[in-house]
């Protein structure tokens, strides 16, 4: 009777662990199909309108931060709302892609996929604690983006290669620490922002693949 008392709690946490796993990663498929019907439905809108859409997402990944804790089921519909709106402002690009070379969007999806999937799983099954990686991929996150603005207005030999795959790196990290506290976190309102955080990190590894696929090299 002792063994097993004493071993119950450690069974509930586990429980508690996949439960939240499996939440989590249920949301991450639902804003990724939800994302794709948001792309659909604004094909045919302008880039000015893709602009004003990434601004309203990202005003909705700043809501969901309030309203985690208070209010799970509103967090859950601004997810939604977040990856549909992020669907539409991604819609130009795409379609783009899809026009000019549809293949290309089919090989950055299962390399994202793959990259997912293997930094994830590394990620989730480490006991070492990663908040120190985290620090580090913030940090270079933010150097990155100095970077990109830098190409902006200097041209640089490859310098968008450089970028696409600095990138990678960067999120390969913040992908790690995500699945990491994933596994770490126990309270399952939890959900909606690490689905958010994860599926941040897909799209952004998408986007990356996407331009090393195409060749934009210059």
């Amino acid at each position: 009777m002792y063994s097993s008392a004493a071993y119950a709690p450690y069974a509930t946490s586990r429980e508690r662990g996949r439960t939240l796993f499996g939440q989590t990663m249920g949301l991450v498929a639902l804003t990724a199909a939800i994302f794709a019907g948001g792309a659909y439905a604004g094909r045919n809108l302008s880039w000015g309108a893709g602009i004003v859409c990434y601004i309203a997402a990202f005003v909705c990944l700043i809501v969901m931060r309030f309203t985690a804790r208070r209010s799970p089921g509103a967090s859950t519909v601004l997810l939604l709302a977040f990856g549909a709106l992020l669907g539409v402002a991604s819609a130009p690009t795409l379609v783009y892609y899809a026009t000019t070379n549809p293949r290309i969007l089919w090989q950055a999806g299962g390399a994202t996929a793959l990259f997912i999937g293997v930094f994830g799983a590394a990620g989730y099954a480490t006991r070492r604690d990663l908040s120190w990686l985290w620090r580090v991929s913030f940090i270079a996150l933010l150097l990155l983006f100095a970077f990109g603005i830098v190409l902006i207005f200097v041209h640089i030999p490859h310098g968008y290669l450089l970028y696409s795959i600095l990138g990678l790196v960067v999120f390969a990290g913040l992908t790690m620490v995500d699945f990491q506290r994933l596994r770490r976190t126990q309270g399952l309102d939890s959900a909606p922002l690490l689905a958010a955080s994860i599926f941040l990190d897909a799209l952004n590894v998408f986007w990356f693949f996407l331009r090393i696929f195409s060749g934009n090299r210059d």
